[in-house]
């Protein structure tokens, strides 16, 4: 059940019994020609939703604006500064460690959130990080489906489940391959660290970071939430063991 469509009633119910909730980490950026723009944060709350169905968690609303300057060279990003993203999860976090949430579980679906959610995280043993892809089954699956075009941005796995959940949108430019990234490329620009806007668009035009996007279907991005759910609901649940 998600916080926002709780009463405070119900709230109180529920921390009396159980001391854990579910926060989505995403983003609101590109995501290639048939990507939606608010697909990191969809596929965080999608899956933190699907998640807190088998392990009877409740979800806290989506924290969707994220640092993503890279790409605020193609229209509908919308970023901010990493400081003050991690200032305002540092405060809804311990917003709800203050509110009886002694384990805050941070579902994150943004690579650029890593770090200063990471940063938070040491600091507070109440929260831990954890992004919809790092379950072992769904890199499985993510390697089975797409192999090399997984890439780093707009991926055929995040399409495919904002296809699932949400709609489908005609491949179009994606119909095409994009250029295959190198090893070292990806090494070098994990957690999204590539360069200035005008630049990134001019290495990558039509917003796909090595990403097959044209791959995803709506059948492999219900496999994919079913798996990353299951991982995420068994991680919850050993995390509020405790």
């Amino acid at each position: 059940m998600r916080l926002d469509h709780c009463t405070w009633l119900e709230v109180e119910d529920y921390l009396s019994r159980n001391s854990g909730i579910i926060l989505p980490v995403g983003s609101t950026e590109q995501h290639g020609p048939m990507g939606l723009i608010g697909t990191d944060a969809l596929c965080a709350q999608a899956v933190a939703e699907a998640a807190a169905g088998l392990c009877g968690a409740l979800v806290a609303p989506v924290l969707g604006y994220a640092p993503a300057p890279f790409n605020t060279s193609f229209p509908g990003t919308i970023s901010v500064t990493e400081d003050l993203f991690e200032a305002l999860a540092g405060q809804i976090v311990d917003g709800l460690i203050d509110q009886g949430f002694r384990h805050v579980f941070a579902l994150n679906g943004h690579g650029a959130n890593l770090a200063p959610l990471n940063r938070l995280g040491e600091e507070r043993s109440e929260l831990r990080v954890r992004s919809w892809w790092d379950f072992a089954d769904v890199n499985a699956l993510r390697r089975e489906l797409y192999g090399h075009w997984e890439g780093m941005h707009a991926t055929p796995s995040e399409v495919a489940i904002t296809q699932a959940v949400h709609r489908v949108v005609p491949a179009g430019l994606a119909e095409q391959p994009p250029a295959q990234l190198t090893a070292d490329y990806i090494a070098a620009h994990s957690g999204d660290r590539h360069g200035p806007p005008d630049q990134h668009r001019a290495q990558f035009p039509d917003g796909r970071v090595g990403s097959h996007s044209a791959l995803a279907t709506p059948e492999d991005g219900r496999r994919l939430l079913d798996a990353a759910a299951q991982g995420a609901a068994a991680d919850f649940r050993a995390f509020t063991a405790q």
